[in-house]
């Protein structure tokens, strides 16, 4: 293909249809991941009562793997949006949207394969035959482990997802065609999802101090996505940029 007919593609291809999809699949993705961990596993894992836990997890059994396909739909939507976000930061810097991208694809299966452990804990509350070479209080403490692990594995995620959004917000703020305010506010969400998760790599103990400070990672990704619904792209900055890229 030309680069005269790229050029044409580029400017007849509005990325307002973009920004309008990514913003609403982005507020898909925050609702779900809202309403699993809020809604589903704050409700029905008891903190130091691993027996009621897994009474509730029995209880509940398909509203757990309601919340497990829910979150399993959240990571297609995060696929589809990390593909948005690449065409319109791509004018940017091609290179360093392209390493965001990189961070996404290690990110999404480390938090796929961690479902398999929310599974772990479904499996152990129930009441199978081969549960019979257990003790009530082993299997109590094998859904405990799998919570965990599952929290490890959510943890793992967010770091290289906190490093893709410091890319995000590093292009944002570059771009021209958004509010550098949000390029900020990612950075700083990114910010926020490093520390979280190396807390709880390395001081556990501390995780709960610090929670709070997810607070500012909501902010930052709700504001990317609200901005995306209702204002979108600033057309005319990003098709100048994308025809520069393109040379």
């Amino acid at each position: 293909m030309s680069t005269d007919v790229m050029k044409e593609r580029i400017t007849e291809t509005s990325p307002q249809v973009y920004a309008r999809i990514g913003g609403v699949l982005y507020l898909i993705i925050i609702v779900i991941g809202f309403c699993s961990e809020f809604f589903v596993r704050d409700k029905l894992v008891v903190s130091g009562d691993v027996t009621a836990t897994a009474n509730n997890i029995a209880a509940s059994e398909s509203l757990w793997r309601i919340s497990i396909a829910g979150e399993l739909i959240l990571l297609v939507c995060a696929v589809a949006l990390t593909m948005i976000l690449y065409v319109l930061l791509s004018p940017v810097n091609k290179n360093l949207a392209l390493v965001a991208v990189f961070f996404n694809i290690v990110e999404f299966p480390i938090e796929a394969v961690s479902k398999l452990c929310l599974f772990a804990a479904l499996f152990l509350s129930g009441n199978a035959d081969y549960l019979k070479a257990f003790e009530p209080h082993q299997l109590h403490a094998l859904v405990k482990i799998s919570l965990k692990l599952h929290d490890y594995g959510f943890g793992i995620d967010l770091v290289f997802f906190g490093f893709a959004c410091l890319v995000y917000g590093y292009l944002l703020f570059r771009s021209g065609y958004f509010p550098r305010t949000l390029g900020i506010l990612m950075a700083i969400a990114g910010l926020s999802y490093l520390a979280n998760s190396f807390t709880l790599i390395l001081a556990p103990a501390y995780v709960g101090r610090i929670f709070l400070i997810l607070v500012f990672a909501l902010i930052g990704e709700l504001s990317l996505c609200l901005w995306l619904m209702v204002k979108g792209v600033n057309v005319p900055k990003w098709s100048e940029k994308a025809r520069l890229a393109l040379g």
